[in-house]
């Protein structure tokens, strides 16, 4: 540096337009003397030029942090008379850039308050801010959060529109973004049929829309935007299967589970399941409507409707599902000793297999017994661990699970057909023009198989088949906007007490 005068206007560049007359090193706070410059000024009103002073007047303003400490500005403006009749009889200046009306920081303060808030709201904001020198209340961050301008951008071509939670099970809004560029467009105060209509209504040029299996959001679609493409989300698709096919490996544990040796439920909740099957099916079979059986029998619909699906009653039996227990280590141990000695006392085995290391309590191992645990040999697979295996894509699975699975599925034809089917569904998940054709093929074989739980997962296909074919044949989809949710849940936490919608919403479109 050649001079202080340099090394001023270097560390103040941001204060360019003024004049910088004095610095003054306070220890915690670094004051900044300055006025601006004395040239013709721009009326407000009439935008006639004018250098004839009035008066002067003093602004006090904060300013970017130097070395770590506050820098306050002090500077001296001038209050200008305007030389137009009928207009205003004085004015004082403004320095476009540095001051802005009605506001104690700097342009660049203020933009640099905004980048924080933006990221992280009220009081983490304000604690990071008082940090890098700047005071801020946990008040005012959200105040100049809300001052931000939103982005305006051009009606997109293909929307992604979902929903997400503001209170769950309570309150729900509607997030809509461009599915091509992922950027926000939108969001909904619900999720209600009538303001997704009114939103499309007002936004024309949408020639797709991507969403998930929303019947509400289907409706509005088609009532705004009857010509637009809907498209249903891949994701939600295998979810659904997955859901199907969890099913009827339940469904079926009396087959898959022979080849495992596990044991079936068999006791008080295992013969009302039973009893109940009876009762639904007899009824059923008099020609009673599953809404009245519902009634008569005092259960829900959806619990009719799963006993409707079973044709025998040993296809409402499970595995059992178990913890994992403190016990399990010592399995083979106490198998062994309750085979040689059946009348061995609970406490002596307790005794023994506490000085092999176990650490659990008396009672743990009382459950355990009682429960038949002990005695035979252990499942291995549970029916949900068994579904994860046969949705799985075959090359992550290890050569021993792929082995178990070939032996599981072949307990039985509607297995054997049920992994075939999960497969041959799976490559459909890949978006192809020949998909379509394919779909109708893979429908028409399952219908053909004992599998009902599956025939269900098809009728739901069938009530929304044109966005099925659309998301099979498409490259579209709305995983980008399940991702802006999952970044919104992020947000909502950051502003735990005063997420209110407003401030919400302007953190989801300014992110």
């Amino acid at each position: 540096m050649r001079d202080v005068n340099e090394l001023v206007a270097t560390a103040f560049s941001g204060l360019g337009p003024l004049t910088v007359e004095d610095v003054v090193d306070e220890d915690e706070r670094i004051w900044v003397r300055a006025r601006t410059s004395e040239g013709p000024t721009a009326c407000p009103g009439c935008g006639a030029e004018t250098t004839r002073v009035h008066g002067y007047h003093l602004r006090t303003v904060a300013d970017v942090p130097v070395d770590g400490r506050r820098v306050v500005v002090r500077v001296r403006v001038r209050r200008l008379v305007c030389p137009t009749r009928g207009c205003r009889h004085t004015f004082r200046e403004q320095v476009p850039g540095v001051l802005e009306r009605y506001q104690r920081r700097t342009a660049r303060l203020t933009g640099q308050v905004k980048a924080v808030v933006k990221e992280l709201a009220g009081r983490a904001g304000a604690r990071l801010l008082a940090i890098l020198a700047v005071g801020v209340s946990r008040h005012t961050a959200p105040r100049a959060l809300l001052r931000m301008s939103l982005p305006t951008g051009r009606v997109p071509r293909v929307i992604g529109v979902d929903d997400f939670a503001l209170r769950r099970r309570h309150r729900y809004a509607t997030v809509v973004i461009d599915a091509e560029t992922h950027e926000r467009i939108d969001v909904l105060a619900d999720r209600t049929a009538d303001t997704l209509e009114a939103w499309l209504c007002e936004h024309p040029g949408i020639e797709v829309v991507c969403r998930d299996g929303s019947a509400t959001y289907a409706e509005a679609i088609r009532r705004a935007l009857p010509d637009a493409l809907q498209v249903a989300d891949r994701w939600h698709l295998w979810h659904n299967l997955c859901e199907a096919a969890l099913s009827e490996v339940k469904a079926h544990s009396s087959c898959w589970a022979t080849v495992l040796n596990a044991p079936l439920y068999n006791g008080p909740r295992a013969q009302t399941t039973l009893e109940r099957w009876h009762h639904v099916h007899g009824l059923l079979d008099q020609g009673v409507g599953l809404l009245e059986c519902a009634r008569r029998l005092q259960l829900t619909l959806n619990t009719v409707k799963r006993y409707a699906r079973a044709d025998h009653p040993e296809r409402m039996l499970h595995v059992p599902k178990y913890r994992a227990s403190l016990v399990d280590p010592y399995h083979e141990h106490l198998r062994k000793r309750r085979v040689e000695d059946p009348a061995v006392p609970v406490l002596h085995l307790f005794e023994e297999i506490k000085a092999l290391g176990f650490t659990g309590c008396l009672n743990l191992l009382h459950k355990y017994i009682n429960q038949g645990r002990a005695d035979g040999d252990r499942s291995h697979i549970s029916a949900r661990r068994l579904a994860r295996m046969l949705l799985t894509r075959p090359d992550n699975l290890k050569a021993e699970h792929q082995d178990l699975l070939a032996r599981l599925t072949a307990a039985c034809t509607e297995m054997t057909q049920l992994a075939i089917h999960v497969r041959d569904f799976a490559q459909l998940l890949t978006p192809h023009p020949a998909n379509a054709d394919t779909l109708s093929r893979w429908t028409a074989q399952v219908r053909a198989v004992d599998l009902p739980h599956l025939h269900a997962f098809t009728r739901g296909l069938d009530r929304d088949r044109d966005a099925v074919i659309a998301a099979l044949t498409l490259p579209y989809s709305n995983g980008p906007t399940e991702g802006v949710n999952t970044k919104t849940k992020l947000i909502a936490r950051q502003m735990y007490g005063r997420a209110r919608f407003t401030l919400l919403r302007h953190r989801i479109l300014l992110g």
